[in-house]
């Protein structure tokens, strides 16, 4: 195996350097191969955390818009309140809180017995 390399040439390689070359060059294959499995498999891997990654970013986008919608609720039901408590009908909150309280009493009573 003669090679041409800048006008020189080179002998060829003796025979136990030709063999030991064929086995470098098989494992060196092998390496190539293992290498690429596992490049493969990091590919897998990486496109399955970034599909994770965008599905978590729509619940939370999602959760973030319930709780922008909650929150509007609950701030106009606490204006509610609030008006009403400034009125002249002071016993509504007091009818509010004991609504309230006879409420959670039966919900209490009812999980207790269950």
């Amino acid at each position: 195996m003669r090679r041409s390399h800048g006008g020189h040439y080179y002998e060829p390689l003796p025979q136990q350097y030709e063999a030991a070359g064929g086995s470098l060059e098989e494992e060196n294959d092998a390496m190539t191969e293992n290498l690429k499995d596992k490049i493969s498999a990091l590919k897998s891997l990486s496109i399955d955390i970034g599909a994770e990654v965008k599905y978590q970013d729509k619940l939370l986008r999602d959760m973030d818009d319930d709780f922008e919608k909650t929150g509007g609720f609950l701030g106009n039901t606490i204006g509610r309140v609030v008006r009403l408590s400034k009125g002249s009908h002071n016993y509504y909150i007091l009818y509010l809180f004991l609504f309230s309280l006879v409420v959670f009493f039966v919900l209490y009573i009812i999980i207790k017995f269950r």
